[in-house]
């Protein structure tokens, strides 16, 4: 059992070590792997073009089953499988379940983070659109912890 654990260990942080290395040499793709996923949010009411302050599809079996999809394909791989982050990006489990975490993640989702003129996250809000957006902030909701 100690050897599964330590070859996780070495596995996961060879992964953060190299996303970590090309986002540190300015290289978004190996940062994000380019363009993101596409979310197919059929069966979610639509939002409109004006973006919410409050996550609409909260409790949302759909958007919860769209969101995790929408996750793994999209975020995953800087924030962590079932956003266990393994410390390169913020832990999302940790983001209030409440209109405060939805405030600060449509903020950093829809605009991304830039700092010192590089990217640490890329904007997600014109290539996802806020059903999906809001839709994996529905799933990220059931991972939630406050240990």
């Amino acid at each position: 059992m100690k050897l599964f654990g330590n070859v996780a260990k070495t596995l996961t942080l060879g992964l953060a070590l190299s996303i970590m290395i090309g986002a540190f040499n300015g290289d978004t793709q190996a940062a994000n792997s380019g363009e993101p996923s596409p979310i197919d949010t059929t069966g979610l009411e639509p939002l409109g073009e004006e973006w919410l302050e409050i996550n609409p599809y909260q409790g949302n079996a759909r958007a919860i089953e769209i969101g995790e999809s929408g996750y793994t394909q999209n975020c995953a791989r800087c924030h962590g499988i079932s956003a266990i982050s393994g410390g390169l990006a913020p832990d999302l489990r940790y983001l209030p379940p409440d209109e405060e975490g939805d405030e600060w993640y449509v903020m950093r989702a829809k605009k991304g983070a830039v700092r010192d003129g590089r990217v640490y996250m890329p904007p997600f809000g014109e290539s996802l659109g806020q059903e999906a957006l809001w839709a994996i902030r529905s799933w990220l909701v059931t991972q939630y912890t406050d240990d």
